[in-house]
């Protein structure tokens, strides 16, 4: 929120009471100054006396963000295809939009565009978030990111409120992906039993997805 002192007399005409009566609630600590001058004259910050009326200044240039997400490079004609959901969306309700897109697991939580994303939401830039679903945020986590939003004053639109039909197919991939780093570590620890159980876990998850 931002911040603007002004002179008692201008506070008080914005709070509809006189001088007088802010130095009174400044007697009794009701009401105290924001700052002093050198001269010793008050200031009062008005974004919170009237925190209303800033507050709709700022919401009012906070954007619209749209975050799309596929897991691998062979999906990227459903990344095209989640944007495109997104921009109809957003422009059919006369947002002014940007979107912002990834294309890394579910489970990365440092990919380039959910760190952009997650800076401006802190950063308060962002007034409203519109994913295709949940899971396109992150796979597991989401809700935490939510929470942030909703700390935030960012309002969440989800367009498909039920499940993910590619769910299995990112899960499976999400999953092989452990297991790839996993099987780096252990391969250069020479351990053969955890190796040759990595390798079966993998080869079953491979199995599901055909």
């Amino acid at each position: 929120m931002s911040r603007k002192l002004v002179p008692i007399h201008e506070a008080a005409e914005a709070l509809g009471v006189s001088a007088q009566t802010l130095r009174r609630w400044e007697r009794e600590g009701r009401l105290l100054p924001d700052e002093r001058t050198a001269g010793g004259r008050r200031r009062y910050d008005l974004a919170r006396l009237k925190p209303e009326k800033f507050r709709s200044q700022a919401e009012a240039v906070r954007k619209t963000v749209a975050y799309a997400r596929v897991s691998s490079h062979d999906q990227k004609d459903d990344l095209e295809r989640q944007k495109q959901v997104l921009e109809l969306y957003c422009a059919r309700q006369g947002w002014t939009f940007e979107v912002i897109a990834d294309l890394g697991s579910g489970m990365n939580y440092h990919k380039k565009g959910l760190k952009k994303l997650l800076e401006a939401i802190i950063e308060g830039q962002v007034g409203r978030l519109v994913i295709a679903h949940k899971d396109r945020l992150l796979r597991f986590g989401a809700e935490l990111v939510f929470a942030i939003c909703e700390a935030k004053n960012v309002e969440v639109v989800i367009l498909n409120q039920g499940e993910d039909t590619t769910f299995e197919e990112d899960l499976a991939k999400d999953v092989l992906e452990i297991i790839t780093v996993f099987s780096a570590r252990l391969y250069g620890s020479r351990s053969r039993k955890n190796q040759k159980l990595l390798d079966s876990v993998k080869k079953a998850v491979e199995e599901m997805q055909a």
